[in-house]
């Protein structure tokens, strides 16, 4: 505990985080999804928009302020002394345009979180298709290293065979030249699994050393349970997006109401003190500006054209939405078709395959080509299956973003 201790302390003098060089289990899904929501600069930035557009409630919200005049003047010996006038004028504003302001702020503050939102669902899917690719690249390196001591178990067998005479010296040589395609899959696999987490990291904006971070999810196939009907209804309740256009055509509806209060008169009232020699006064008044000419005409139409600018593009992105979904589950199913045939039969007949002709190769009843031919044709099935499954979990995630929440089985 001591040692442990003391090596915390030098590590936090050095500046360097103890997760840096200290191995940690595998992060889930849920874990490098909340440490990329805490550290990307993206959505970090994004939620200082959201604190402006709350500021700007505040400032919507301000009352007009008085104005306070004093003037002295009239200077003469001949009157005896100066004629002091003092004065505080407010202007007064009417139709609730205050309220109006700070209804329109609020909405617009609405829209900058459902912008944040979106932000995150876009990053998301990025962040997701990392850490796919990274659980297809330790898959494959699974994968490749069960193929290699397979194989080497194959070899054994046969180098018995070739010390008993039973295979020519060429035949042996041209199975352990096979090895290398599988030595070859494995190293490749290591390197993509390394070059995978390197860009998780990258996305997630973390230091880490390589070497200590680890991911664990499940890299299966599982069946899609939600229905087309389900996805679509589901996009239009949960789109940040749509959310964003619906309260858009909300807030253009408020500036007009806005605009039609701001051509309407303010009247400003004003309290008048006045001192000239031993004479004291005091009065009151109101000024009323005549809107003659200046009604405010060109924002109330400028407006205007918003509302129905705002609906049609809240119209653009329903249909964009439900097009991404359609398309997006399309490419679920078509998927989906290709991985249930391998992983039903496809792979169990090349195992089949590879077994039979192993066990007839042994008995001299196969020849080394069909040998070969049957070790290659069941890697080659292995990884086409993993590849699909890399591809369903791609078209889910497609769809996921395109939803707008997760539809992953």
């Amino acid at each position: 505990m001591r040692r442990q201790r003391v090596r915390r302390l030098a590590l936090l003098f050095l500046g360097l985080p103890s997760c840096a060089l200290l191995a940690q289990g595998p992060l889930t899904w849920e874990q490098v999804r909340d440490r990329f929501q805490k550290n990307n600069p993206n959505l970090l930035a994004q939620e200082l928009l959201i604190n402006e557009a709350r500021a700007d409630e505040v400032t919507a919200g301000l009352r007009p302020n008085p104005d306070f005049s004093s003037i002295d003047d009239e200077f003469s010996a001949n009157n005896g002394g100066s004629q002091l006038t003092q004065s505080i004028t407010q202007l007064i504003e009417r139709r609730h345009k205050r309220a109006l302001r700070v209804a329109g702020a609020r909405f617009a503050t609405a829209i900058a979180a459902t912008d944040q939102q979106d932000t995150v669902r876009q990053l998301l899917f990025s962040l997701r298709d990392a850490f796919v690719r990274t659980l297809q690249a330790k898959a494959w390196v699974e994968l490749a290293g069960q193929n290699l001591a397979n194989y080497d178990k194959v070899l054994e067998l046969n180098r018995e065979r070739y010390r008993a005479g039973d295979i020519a010296g060429v035949d042996m040589t041209r199975l352990e030249l096979q090895r290398a395609q599988f030595e070859s899959d494995a190293v490749n696999a290591k390197v993509n699994l390394r070059t995978a987490k390197i860009a998780l990291l990258a996305l997630m904006n973390e230091r880490q050393a390589v070497d200590t971070f680890d991911v664990a999810g499940e890299y299966a196939y599982r069946p899609l349970s939600m229905t087309l009907d389900e996805a679509r209804r589901a996009s239009l309740a949960a789109r940040p997006d749509l959310k964003s256009a619906t309260t858009a055509v909300t807030k253009a509806q408020s500036d007009h109401q806005l605009a039609r209060a701001n051509g309407s008169t303010d009247p400003t009232l004003y309290l008048e003190y006045q001192r000239q020699q031993q004479f004291n006064t005091v009065g009151f008044g109101a000024s009323i500006p005549l809107r003659i000419f200046d009604r405010n005409q060109g924002e109330k139409e400028k407006t205007q054209i918003e509302m129905t600018r705002a609906e049609r593009n809240r119209l653009a992105v329903e249909v964009g939405i439900l097009r991404d979904v359609d398309s997006a589950y399309a490419t679920v199913l078509s998927v989906q078709e290709l991985v249930v045939p391998y992983r039903d039969h496809y792979i169990k007949e090349a195992a089949d395959v590879r077994e039979t002709v192993s066990f007839a190769y042994s008995r001299g009843g196969a020849s080394l080509l069909d040998f070969l031919d049957a070790q290659k044709s069941y890697r080659d099935t292995l990884l086409a299956y993993q590849t699909l499954i890399a591809s369903y979990l791609s078209a889910l995630n497609q769809l996921s973003q395109s939803v707008g929440e997760e539809v992953l089985p």
